[in-house]
């Protein structure tokens, strides 16, 4: 059951009672906590005993990496509660096919599965202190009053939880949208309610947009907050010119909630609760992949996690001062690298998502709407849509010379180009602007 004092107290914690002077004093803190939280893991996971071996908790940094996989493969002696995979996989599986989120919880931990995009499911599971924990710190760095002033949210999503329903508190309030529903009916309740805080993956977004200037949306909120989805360029230009506003981000997943933007729009991860090593992948346009540790989650202890994201450090502290790092863009995946031909040399060149947005964004203002899928043969799949001034013939010349263009400056052969038709729906699937494929 969540306690309203702990959700105060990391909601104070979260808006800056505990304060460093230094990037060194944070890291100095970051330390300590985490070789204690090492101690208390090692007493209670059987996997983390086996795992560690005999290394020191000080010796942290040199334990081996887990991932999705491991933790999945030994979820029963991993997590400390005493829950099985089975159990968990059956309740988080009963939920999804009720959609009643409302009882997903076994001996008051909350049970859920995430979304499994890249053909493996996680589940996660997190108890009422860590609830709370979650609650507080959500409300510190997201929502625009906190705890004190009145505000209506808006929670599109695959799949509630008692986890998001927590965030009812005081004088807000909390209504779940189910991406499964048809967007009429989404679209009604949104006029029925007025949310003046709207958290919803950018293609829903973007589907919200379109209402707006449709006339069958009047209202407009307070905040935008993008979640799920890689928040694209393309679509965070469209949303800030619709509705005259900064859109924000969260970055949260199965393993934590790792970062979240500041008043300027600037995503800083979330270091007063998660170490993140960077594991670099291009120094030269700081690209990295973060290895997590989370030193305040017991139920299902994350330490040294290596995601599969890649993320852009920025190249310049931001304005607002913080001291947690700043980072400049989520691209998405490290899977979906595409991989084209050198030009000389018998070998392939790495060609990050970004580079592959930006070369079709910079084609034409006309393109509402892309995507970009590298097939198991080479081959660029590309879609759109853009707007009837502009002819498709003509998008699809332009994006040719700057794929061409860009292929020219990292010195790699253009794969073959194949155009079709843009479908995309909302809902159970999230939205990968540029993905590869191996089918």
């Amino acid at each position: 059951m969540s306690n309203p004092v702990r959700i105060v107290t990391h909601y104070a914690l979260a808006r800056g009672l505990r304060r460093w002077r230094t990037r060194a004093q944070l890291e100095l803190w970051q330390e300590r906590r985490i070789i204690r939280h090492v101690e208390r893991i090692r007493a209670q996971s059987p996997f983390y005993q086996k795992w560690w071996g005999d290394l020191n908790a000080s010796e942290w940094k040199q334990f081996p990496q887990i991932d999705k996989t491991v933790m999945m493969q030994h979820f029963d002696t991993l997590n400390t509660v005493g829950i099985t995979k089975e159990e968990a996989l059956i309740l988080a599986g009963e939920s999804e096919d009720t959609r009643n989120f409302k009882q997903s919880s076994i001996q008051g931990v909350t049970v859920g599965l995430s979304s499994g995009t890249s053909g493996n499911r996680g589940i996660f599971l997190v108890s009422d202190r860590e609830q709370d924990a979650w609650t507080g710190t959500v409300l510190a760095k997201l929502l625009p009053g906190g705890l004190w002033k009145p505000a209506k949210i808006a929670f599109f999503l695959r799949a509630n939880s008692n986890l998001y329903e927590s965030v009812k508190r005081g004088k807000l309030q909390f209504q779940y949208f189910d991406l499964l529903e048809r967007v009429d009916v989404l679209i009604e309740r949104m006029k029925e309610y007025q949310p003046t805080v709207w958290v919803a993956p950018p293609s829903m977004l973007r589907i919200l947009a379109d209402a707006y200037q449709q006339g069958r949306l009047t209202h407009v909120p307070q905040k935008i907050i993008s979640v799920a989805e890689v928040l694209d360029p393309l679509d965070r230009k469209v949303l800030e010119h619709v509705f005259g506003q900064t859109v924000h981000q969260v970055y949260q997943c199965t393993e934590g909630f790792l970062g979240a933007t500041c008043e300027y729009g600037t995503i800083h991860l979330n270091e007063d609760i998660v170490h993140i090593e960077k594991e670099y992948i291009d120094p030269a346009t700081r690209r990295f992949v973060p290895v997590i540790t989370d030193f305040s989650r017991t139920s299902q202890p994350i330490i040294r996690y290596r995601l599969n994201d890649i993320l852009t450090e920025a190249a310049a502290p931001c304005a607002c001062g913080s001291l947690f790092t700043a980072i400049e863009r989520i691209e998405g995946r490290c899977d979906d690298t595409l991989y084209f031909s050198h030009t000389y040399e018998e070998k392939a060149v790495s060609v990050f998502p970004d580079f592959i947005s930006r070369a079709v964004i910079a084609a034409s203002p006309a393109i509402q709407h892309y995507r970009v899928v590298q097939r198991g043969s080479g081959m660029l799949e590309v879609s759109m849509r853009v707007s009837e001034e502009v002819g498709q013939e003509q998008a699809h010349a332009a994006v040719l010379q700057e794929l061409g263009k860009l292929a020219g400056r990292l010195q790699c052969v253009l794969p073959e180009v194949q155009f079709v038709p843009y479908t995309f729906e909302a809902g159970i699937t999230k939205l990968r602007r540029v993905e590869r494929r191996l089918d």
